[in-house]
């Protein structure tokens, strides 16, 4: 635009100074600047303040809020980047967490199937000492049975050979003599402790 300006005002200087032959064409670009009061040197120290003004706020306006905006976009694109990742780590210590859960789950199924077989092992031991210590009992009771019955047997026959020595000996007492009852009473006697 500087450069442009330039030329525009060369040009204006160089009209001013034209032959006759350009000088219809010099009249109407001088007389369009003289009507809009342009000049050259006016027109230079704008453009001097103006790239000056541009040049300040380029350095101390602009330039910083271009670097602030970068800082911004940087912070936001690493915050995005950070939650991403977050999203990442959240899903992977959920898929982490259902596995541990399914894990436990399964050592639980594993520890209640071995309580359940523990528990009927040992239901099973102690019925099955229960049948053995019932079977001792009942043998030791046919046992007693036995020994009460083989007791009872043997007082019975003394019982009995004692009440048919007497019978016998009130029968024979009768008809017998004194020697032949004893002889008859001590066989009697053999015979019934043997039988």
């Amino acid at each position: 635009m500087l450069s442009t300006l330039l030329v525009l005002a060369e040009v204006s200087g160089h009209v001013a100074g034209a032959s006759a032959a350009h000088g219809e064409a010099a009249s109407g670009i001088t007389k369009i600047t003289q009507e809009f009061g342009i000049r050259v040197p006016l027109i230079l120290a704008q453009v001097l303040s103006f790239s000056i003004v541009a040049f300040i706020l380029w350095k101390f306006a602009f330039k910083p809020v271009l670097a602030t905006l970068d800082e911004r976009q940087q912070k936001i694109a690493s915050g995005l980047q950070y939650a991403e990742e977050m999203k990442a780590k959240l899903a992977a210590t959920q898929q982490q967490n259902e596995a541990i859960l399914r894990e436990a789950q399964l050592k639980a199924q594993q520890v209640v199937a071995e309580t359940q077989k523990s528990a009927k092992e040992f239901a099973d031991k102690q019925q099955q000492e229960a049948i053995v210590k019932a079977n001792a009992l009942i043998g030791k009771a046919q046992e007693a049975i036995e020994l009460e019955k083989k007791k009872m047997l043997a007082e019975a026959r003394t019982e009995i050979a004692r009440l048919v020595v007497t019978i016998t000996q009130r029968v024979l007492a009768k008809e017998l003599p004194e020697a032949e009852r004893a002889r008859y009473n001590e066989a009697a006697t053999r015979e019934l402790t043997n039988v």
